[in-house]
């Protein structure tokens, strides 16, 4: 056998409900100990994982890109396309946005939260974060989110919900 041959062993991840595609590859990443580059290559699709992880889905993901992709994270391509925003709604790219009720139940970032007619969480009634409450350090990428917590104050994203205002 020669080294091409050879197919790498990876952990599996299971993806949340309503999770985003940008927080689900950063977690099969981590677990696998893979850069974006190197999701890419083993996909064969290369460098897109890198925009998709930042929220640019133009274009659009093919089919094809999703179900390579879900050979290497062993999740069926039609749930990784649920992970993205349904066609024809806006997404904002930046400020990343969360609620911190629903983080505290499952930990993950919704791909919902991004969507440019969301400005507060349907199921808390409070109206999303997009910064850290005590240090105000912006959010980074979903996919970077590795402890749960704001990079800086290391404030966790479950406590941020006793700093969230109520939704008009």
């Amino acid at each position: 056998m020669t080294a091409p041959d050879i197919k790498p062993w990876l952990f599996i991840v299971e993806p949340y409900l309503g999770e985003s595609l940008s927080h689900f590859l950063g977690r099969f990443r981590r677990a696998n100990h893979l850069s974006p580059a190197g999701l890419g290559n083993l996909a064969e699709i290369g460098a897109v994982v890198a925009r998709w992880e930042r929220f640019h889905f133009n274009p659009r993901p093919s089919q094809q890109e999703l179900s390579a992709i879900a050979s290497v994270v062993e999740v069926d391509a039609k749930t990784l396309a649920e992970m993205l925003p349904p066609a024809g709604v806006g997404m904002q790219h930046e400020p990343v946005r969360l609620c911190g009720g629903c983080y505290a139940e499952i930990p993950c970032h919704r791909i919902a939260w991004q969507f440019k007619e969301t400005g507060k969480c349907d199921r808390h009634n409070l109206r999303l974060l997009s910064k850290c409450p005590k240090c105000e350090a912006r959010f980074k990428i979903p996919a970077l989110w590795e402890d749960g917590c704001c990079n800086r104050c290391r404030l966790p994203f479950g406590n941020m919900v006793s700093c969230q205002k109520l939704a008009l």
